[in-house]
């Protein structure tokens, strides 16, 4: 690599190559010249021999740049044509890696796409049992809605512990042992009269509940608010519980008890757990307070005792019955007896009908084994013996 001022030469470039050797001829041949005329009283033959040698010079340097650019062609040729094989390999190879890479591309994008389609197919049915679940929690929330608008309603409350009530009192007792809406001697009208036998006699149960004082507990928020509800919850409970045992508890008519029916759980847990003293109330009252679970459990009580009831009501009947069944079994035993004296008899005659058939065979056999023409001889047949019975001719 030369440089003049801003101008760079590669000398292994074969044009520059070229060039140069030119420009050192046209020098040679300037000097030459130069040379000539400045002594031109030298000998010309000299100079003529050595300008046909210079000459020949210049065409074995023609050639042998001419090789030089022939051999740079050709070397450069192979260049090329190896660069360009070489190319076209790394282009195959590429396209190779690059088909390879969008095939893992084209496998990786469907996985992720079965993948994403799970997902939302996944995320649809989460959805779709989310939208349902909320719709099944809008329904329950109208559903509460509506029971709140049932309790605030004195007239709906009671209709609602009736129903609640009637149910369970139909699954736990017969048709025939309770009364729904039973008038009592004294006017009063009880929301169901239980059937049982004296003692302890028919006993009522009470289905209305002072819920307003219950709510107001629960709605408290500050303490004077809490003692005022609890107040009213004590007054409210003690005032139900005596005027049950005054309309329901009559002399010679009903129970010496009456129960008082809670339609909630927690209306039960929350006297139980924070109001002792009413339940001791009621239990000096003789009004037990129930709810529906306990409730279902004093009923079946009650079913055990009025089939104890029935079944003492019916021991009169069971035990003559049992006379009869007794009398009739005896029959039974008497024919029976009747009945195999006739299979012996039977038995006998069928022994008896044996014995004479065999004696009969036995005869017949006999009968069977004689010889007729031994017997006729010469004087002819012998009489044969009159059959007993038969007709003399």
């Amino acid at each position: 690599m030369i440089r003049f001022g801003k101008v760079q030469l590669d000398l292994n470039d074969p044009v520059i190559l070229t060039a140069l050797a030119g420009l050192a001829v046209l020098s040679l041949i300037l000097i030459l010249l130069v040379v000539v005329v400045l002594r031109p009283t030298r000998i010309p033959v000299q100079l003529s021999q050595q300008l046909r040698a210079l000459g020949s010079g210049q065409e074995q340097l023609r050639g042998n740049l001419q090789t030089v650019s022939d051999t740079q062609a050709h070397a450069q040729t192979q260049l090329i044509q190896s660069l360009e094989a070489r190319l076209a390999t790394v282009q195959l190879q590429m396209q190779q890696q690059l088909a390879q890479m969008q095939e893992r591309t084209n496998q990786s994008l469907h996985g992720s796409a079965q993948r994403t389609t799970t997902s939302l197919t996944q995320l649809q049915e989460r959805l779709a049992s989310i939208d349902k679940a909320q719709d099944n929690i809008t329904k329950l929330s109208g559903d509460v809605l509506s029971l709140q608008d049932i309790l605030s309603n004195k007239q709906t409350r009671g209709a609602f512990g009736e129903i609640q009530l009637n149910d369970i009192v139909s699954k736990a007792l017969p048709k025939d042992s309770y009364t729904m809406q039973k008038t009592l001697s004294n006017g009063r009208r009880a929301d169901c009269l239980i059937h049982l036998p004296n003692p302890p006699g028919p006993i009522v149960i009470d289905a209305k509940f002072p819920l307003e004082a219950y709510e107001a507990l629960h709605r408290a928020q500050t303490d004077w608010e809490l003692k005022s509800a609890v107040a009213n919850m004590r007054t409210s409970v003690r005032k139900h519980i005596r005027d049950i045992s005054e309309k329901y508890i009559l002399d010679g008519e009903t129970a010496d008890g009456a129960l008082m029916f809670l339609p909630s759980e927690a209306v039960y847990a929350e006297l139980h757990a924070n109001f002792p003293e009413l339940v001791r109330a009621g239990f000096e009252a003789r009004v037990w307070i129930v709810s529906p679970t306990t409730c279902m459990a004093t009923l079946n009580t009650m079913r055990a005792i009025l089939k104890d009831a029935r079944m003492r009501e019916q021991a009169g009947e069971i035990r003559k019955t049992l006379r009869l069944l007794h009398r009739d079994v005896e029959l039974v035993v008497d024919r029976v007896g009747k009945l195999d004296t006739h299979f012996r008899q039977a038995r006998n005659d069928l022994e008896g009908i044996g014995t004479a058939a065999e004696r009969a065979g036995k005869r017949a056999a006999r009968l069977d084994n004689f010889d007729f023409e031994e017997v006729e001889g010469a004087d002819g047949p012998l009489p044969l013996a009159p059959v007993k019975g038969a007709p003399k001719g």
